[in-house]
């Protein structure tokens, strides 16, 4: 496959969430090939805006990096980004996200995963940007038996309006690309964690639930299968989609570990790592949840030559060492 990487740095990135986990991972990556990188985030309360801010300012240290406080809402302040900085390519990573919290604030979502999303559309098509990746989520696979799950599967059966606006996503992207030529990638995400990851996720949420002595939630009493994603792992996923040559002007491309594994299995994990015992809480299932994810990753492995490396048993004790660290707390 063709070494890409020298020619990074060449280019001027736009990555959308960029104080946002994976967007701040992916500006890294992309910083230290030489690159340019605008950074936008609207830096809101959905989650801690300190940690936010935090990775924000880990990024300012690097002199290529440009950081912008905007909203994908606001179409003439995107105008505006685009006619000082020009950039050449849209990592798309801005995102209403979450499951749960899209059943008491939808129009959150309706907001920044559609309008925000057609804006962005529309100016890849008026400034004839090169490729235009953005996030999808395995949330998409939701209401399907058949796994691991597939690109060639349907997925018209979304069960949260999250899902529902990546499945929009997928499909809004598809009529620029069919009417405009703009080349579009949608990645679906499976499950990603790992250092300066997101407090609304499992690993986050159990780790501090037991190192403050309380319980744990675990929804379907325990049943859970999840596609646990190091961050590594998808950063280089990501970045491969952004420069990698020979790829269709439209795709929808997998990027997981390639393994469901229990969620009382990453418990065992963090209970080894913090040497505590967890006091689980054995809930049902919730709304819009699903039981179990396994990606296909074969499409990724041969356009992008993908190859996650990362197994749970390496992954989580490079998230706590973090999260130790983070806080201050002893063990770091």
């Amino acid at each position: 496959m063709t070494d890409w990487t020298a020619a990074i740095k060449n280019y001027t990135f736009l990555v959308t969430g960029s104080a946002g986990f994976i967007g701040f991972h992916v500006a890294q990556k992309l910083l230290a090939h030489g690159a340019r990188v605008v950074g936008l985030d609207n830096f809101n309360d959905y989650y801690s805006p300190a940690l936010k801010q935090a990775r924000d300012q880990e990024l300012r240290r690097h002199p290529n990096f440009i950081s912008i406080a905007g909203d994908l809402t606001d179409l003439p302040g995107l105008e505006a980004l685009f006619q000082t900085h020009q950039p050449q390519k849209i990592c798309h990573l801005a995102a209403q996200a979450g499951v749960r919290y899209s059943l008491v604030n939808p129009f959150a979502y309706q907001k920044s995963n559609l309008e925000g999303f057609l804006n962005l559309l529309e100016l890849a098509k008026r400034n004839g940007v090169e490729r235009l990746v953005y996030a999808s989520s395995s949330s998409v696979y939701a209401g399907l038996t058949e796994m691991p799950f597939s690109e060639t599967q349907r997925v018209d059966t979304p069960i949260s309006l999250y899902a529902a606006t990546k499945k929009a996503n997928e499909l809004m992207a598809h009529a620029y690309t069919h009417l405009f030529a703009v080349p579009t990638v949608g990645l679906r995400f499976f499950t990603v964690y790992g250092p300066w990851g997101r407090p609304d996720m499992a690993m986050w949420l159990f780790a501090k639930a037991m190192l403050e002595g309380k319980p744990i939630k675990v929804f379907n009493y325990g049943k859970m299968q999840r596609d646990f994603t190091y961050i590594d792992d998808i950063v280089q996923g990501v970045v491969a989609s952004l420069m990698a040559p020979g790829l269709e002007t439209y795709e929808i491309i997998n990027l997981g570990n390639h393994r469901a594994e229990e969620l009382l299995k990453v418990i065992g994990i963090l209970e080894s790592e913090l040497k505590i015992k967890a006091e689980q809480q054995l809930l049902p299932i919730q709304p819009g949840d699903v039981p179990a994810t396994y990606a296909d990753i074969d499409r990724a492995r041969a356009k992008l030559n993908f190859q996650p490396t990362t197994p749970i048993e390496v992954g989580i004790p490079r998230f706590i060492r973090w999260y130790l660290d983070y806080h201050g707390l002893p063990g770091a």
